[in-house]
């Protein structure tokens, strides 16, 4: 890459940064958001006091998971197998994106819940080019979609879109004039939605933990459209990273209850274990549909370098983020910027996903220049991920490669001059 070409993907972030910082949408809905977060998860932590705690056990059981990983992989597919099920270990995001290719039929509509590893994969173009029609149905994540736009968070991707637009978009995309009331909205899209779930030829889902001594893969939600995507189609593909092993089902339930907690939820509306396909699905074959469920189950397990990742003790701890969310409303960035500051993975720790899973070193080197490296989102973590440790080794990387953005330079350049003076 050039120059000239690594300081256009400078500016074209910091325009991304500014136009958000610059939206009043954006800075309400996310000063709404950040106080409804903190008093929910409070209100969580006081009903569950113990929580701090099995975050801690759970810690020990990631690391060890990730230092174990590929016999635990290989356990997960035994599992699997065992029953009636496929199960596919990616080691590029290529190969898992030509694995679920094969799955998938020209004319196909197929249903996802909400996946961020699939993002990796360009996964809803990819289906698209194929011939596929894709329905996010998660709502906000429907919500991003139909809009052409990004996600603004884990947990609530389209947190910076307004009801009136929301609105205004549904009009469109429905054909019938809707007012903007949010209950109103809800169903309509839950109308639209659910002919598309009994449509839907495959369902797309990620997963929060795999238990490898089984096979289970955990699906935590509160809408329900998870259930839909992956219970009725004929065809259920589940996409997750390796860091989502875990060793037993009952580590799979303490992924669950922790995650639960630090993303303010008291409980899950919904927690999905999936082990398998429908257990009519062998004696069905002849059917379009097994009475109950899918015929077919595939994981796919993707490296995408997270064995190259778990080398380096510094990087290795990103793989331990349960993607609770919580470190992002402590963020002292996020609040101003949402969903821009990163490169699809967001925040400090998205520097490093960006680095290793999806943009690539020269996309990481601006955000890595975001951070503020306050360190309030190792306070906030349940795996007390240490992002400002890892965004400083990634700088130092940066600097070795002369990647650092011209404006950073200048910066330094006025700093220095000012101390030495």
């Amino acid at each position: 890459m050039t120059e000239k070409e690594f300081e256009e993907i400078v500016e074209r972030y910091l325009q991304a940064l500014w136009d958000a910082s610059t939206n009043e949408h954006i800075r309400l809905a996310l000063s709404r958001a950040v106080e409804s977060f903190r008093q929910n998860r409070a209100e969580a932590f006081k009903l569950y006091p113990g929580v701090v705690e099995k975050a801690k056990k759970l810690k020990e059981i990631k690391d060890y998971s990730l230092l174990h990983v590929d016999e635990l992989a290989k356990e997960v597919k035994d599992r699997v197998e065992d029953s009636h099920g496929n199960c596919f270990i990616a080691e590029t995001a290529e190969e898992a994106m030509e694995y679920i290719g094969d799955q998938v039929r020209r004319g196909d509509i197929v249903v996802k819940s909400k996946s961020i590893t699939s993002e990796e994969l360009h996964l809803n173009p990819n289906l698209e080019r194929l011939g596929c029609e894709v329905y996010e149905t998660d709502l906000g994540e429907f919500i991003v979609q139909k809009l052409g736009d990004r996600p603004m968070h884990i947990l609530s991707p389209s947190i910076h879109v307004p009801r009136e637009k929301v609105a205004e978009l549904f009009t469109k995309v429905m054909g019938k004039q809707l007012p903007p009331d949010i209950p109103t909205l809800a169903g309509a899209a839950k109308e639209f939605l659910r002919e598309k779930f009994i449509a839907a030829k495959v369902g797309i889902s990620g997963a929060n933990a795999v238990a490898a001594e089984t096979g289970t893969t955990f699906i935590i939600e509160n809408e329900g459209n998870a259930r839909l995507a992956t219970g009725l189609p004929e065809k259920h593909i589940v996409i997750t990273g390796l860091e989502k092993i875990v060793p037993t089902l009952q580590d799979g339930m303490s992924v669950v209850e922790v995650t639960s907690r630090y993303a303010n939820y008291k409980v899950p509306a919904y927690v999905s274990m999936i082990s398998g396909p429908s257990k009519t699905g062998d004696i069905e074959k002849t059917t379009v549909y097994g009475a109950h469920g899918p015929k077919e189950f595939h994981l796919v397990l993707m490296d995408n370098h997270r064995k190259e990742m778990i080398k380096d003790p510094v990087y290795r701890q990103a793989l331990l983020c349960l993607r609770c969310g919580a470190c992002l409303y402590e963020c002292t960035v996020y609040p101003l910027v949402a969903g821009y500051y990163g490169y699809l993975y967001m925040g400090g720790i998205g520097a490093i996903f960006t680095k290793y899973l999806i943009g690539g070193i020269e996309n990481a080197a601006p955000i890595a220049s975001t951070c503020t490296l306050c360190g309030r989102c190792k306070e906030y973590c349940p795996m007390e991920i240490d992002a400002a440790e890892m965004v400083l080794k990634l700088r130092s990387e940066l600097a070795e490669r002369n990647l650092i953005p011209e404006r950073v330079k200048k910066n330094v350049e006025k700093i220095t001059e000012r101390k030495l003076k």
